[in-house]
């Protein structure tokens, strides 16, 4: 089940891959759910038919996820969130070594379960939002090989260039929230500086772990 939750976040994660290749932009009033349903799929369907990815190469894998992601995901919000009160109280450079670490652990955390990516499927349920609404809620569900298929929601917020994402939900767990007990405790115990560096540290650490290929 470990492996499901990192193969589903990095794959909602890297929201971006086909759109930021392709020669036009996503248009800003594009809906929400239109919109992470195209970007999803679309990785999905790269994952599944690059070779690389598959065989766990980390340079490729680490490129596709870096590359792909910003369009389409309020970095800033999401550590905001996840660090909570103690934001406020953060510098704008710490703020910005923050959102940096913790988009890098990100990528570090989930880019190995991109390699697994095999036969999954995405269906997504009904939009139930007002359409003057600026932050609102896109469920799924990820049908698995094996397995019950996965609940999955995302929560977007619209600004100036359009529709972002700045939350994941998996099986009931929202990511930010996941994060913001270990954030808290780090920051009682360093302050905002001491959780840049356990960040840091830590992706040093996956930086030199080699991405394990999938057994067949």
């Amino acid at each position: 089940m470990k492996l499901i939750k990192q193969l589903i976040a990095v794959s909602m994660l890297a929201v971006s891959a086909i759109a930021v290749a392709a020669p036009a932009p996503a248009p800003a009033n594009e809906a929400p759910d239109a919109l992470v349903k195209r970007i999803s799929n679309d990785v999905l369907e790269t994952a599944k038919s690059d070779k690389d990815i598959q065989a766990g190469n980390i340079n490729k894998v680490t490129a596709l996820v870096d590359a792909k992601i910003l369009p389409y995901v309020d970095f800033q919000r999401m550590t905001a969130l996840a660090a909570g009160r103690y934001w406020r109280d953060a510098t704008p450079e710490q703020k910005t070594a923050l959102s940096n670490e913790f988009r890098q652990l990100l990528i570090h955390t989930y880019s190995g379960a991109l390699s697994q990516v095999r036969n999954e499927t995405v269906e997504f349920k009904p939009l139930r939002a007002d359409p003057a609404d600026t932050e609102v809620e896109v469920k799924s569900v990820v049908n698995v090989q094996r397995g019950e298929p996965v609940q999955l929601s995302y929560r977007l917020a619209k600004g100036p260039s359009g529709w972002k994402i700045f939350d994941i939900n998996v099986l009931g767990a929202w990511l930010v929230e996941t994060y913001r007990g270990t954030f808290a405790t780090a920051i009682s115990k360093g302050g905002i500086d001491g959780l840049i560096k356990q960040l840091a540290d830590r992706n040093k650490e996956l930086a030199n772990k080699p991405l394990k290929a999938p057994t067949k």
